[in-house]
């Protein structure tokens, strides 16, 4: 068996990385059915004589030289994407590099975070003397935020001290990210013909009731996040024009901040509503780390910078203090026709590495 290279350099972790992104591109991996890809990312390993662990479709690794008796810093991202929407042009299964850019489904989110964050494991594998083990986890059903993804690995991993999830950030540190909480609502009224007068119209009490919502501010704003927002994203009532409706129901998207959990998120805007509401989970709730943390203080001393994020990941249930940081831009996420720079694959590399040099 060849002996494993303990030193790369970043010509090579580069080159790793986009061959690795170009053959997980080919492979559809949509959430539940990521099984091939973690076939091909446990081949990686595998080349580099570096041992896995399964769990389901979650592939994970630890350091050469890890030591139980201390703490770990995780690598995470997801290998799944969501399903290519219509307005592509390109083949979402076939990898183009033009222009400096490398095209194909999931190479934003969050290829570029994956294949970045095994290089880095593949640089530090074999150090000796680190003051943390590192563990890395690729993980699935991010997408939909299954219970078969990271949440369900967790309890198997080392003790982790500090998670560094992976997503498009541009490699500046989220530092905080906003909870989601889906609330189904439901208001009644009486059922009548629509020629007849009728002053319990559930679509007109529903209007009135989701307008309080919309403009009701919750008294907490978070330093890191602003303020709560609750969306109205689905409404629908009634089946045929002369016939009002015996109730009318509604969707709400609620972005949650630190300031609050889920559970207090719901019950304040069931204080202030009529309708019947229902949470759909209460499992994804804001994250946050301090500025004063170690990794949090290396990432500026570097020069990058720090901000809130409105976008909801698996930092949501990771119950463990966690960062978000990868390359990309969030924007481009479930995009058609989605791409990354490659100079943004060997950004990442080199910031991740820049970072964990002062921590680990």
């Amino acid at each position: 068996m060849q002996e494993l290279k303990s030193v790369y350099n970043k010509e090579e972790l580069l080159n790793n990385a986009v061959e690795l992104l170009k053959k997980l591109i080919e492979i559809p991996s949509f959430s539940k059915d990521e099984f091939n890809t973690s076939v091909e990312i446990e081949s990686f390993f595998k080349k580099h004589q570096i041992p896995t662990k399964r769990f389901k479709n979650n592939i994970w690794a630890v350091n050469k030289n890890f030591d139980v008796f201390k703490p770990s810093v995780l690598l995470n991202t997801h290998h799944d994407t969501v399903k290519p929407n219509k307005a592509y042009t390109l083949d979402p299964f076939v990898p183009v590099e033009k222009d400096g850019k490398l095209f194909g489904l999931g190479s934003n989110d969050a290829g570029a975070s994956l294949v970045s964050m095994a290089q880095v494991f593949l640089h530090f594998y074999d150090k000796e003397d680190l003051e943390y083990n590192l563990v890395i986890a690729l993980t699935a059903e991010e997408e939909i935020s299954g219970f078969d993804g990271i949440e369900a690995l967790f309890p198997q991993l080392p003790n982790i001290e500090l998670a560094i999830v992976g997503e498009p950030t541009q490699m500046n540190l989220a530092i905080a990210e906003k909870g989601l909480l889906v609330i189904d609502g439901e208001m009644k009224g009486t059922p009548s013909h629509a020629a007849h007068p009728n002053d319990d119209n559930s679509i007109i009490k529903c209007m009135q009731d989701l307008q309080g919502i919309l403009n009701f501010k919750f008294p907490k704003v978070s330093d890191y996040l602003g303020e709560v927002k609750v969306t109205l994203s689905g409404i629908h009532a009634g089946v045929q024009h002369n016939v009002v409706p015996e109730s009318c129901h509604f969707t709400l998207d609620v972005r949650v901040t630190d300031e609050y959990s889920n559970k207090e998120a719901f019950e304040i805007i069931q204080s202030q509503m009529k309708s019947t509401l229902t949470a759909r989970s209460f499992r994804l709730n804001s994250s946050k780390i301090e500025m004063d943390h170690t990794f949090v203080k290396a990432g500026l001393e570097i020069g990058r910078t720090t901000y809130g994020s409105p976008t909801s990941s698996d930092q949501a249930i990771i119950p463990c203090t966690s960062v978000k940081l990868g390359p990309g831009d969030s924007r481009r996420s479930h995009t058609a026709d989605e791409f990354i720079y490659i100079n943004e694959i060997e950004e990442g590399i080199d910031i991740y590495i820049q970072i964990l040099e002062k921590v680990l």
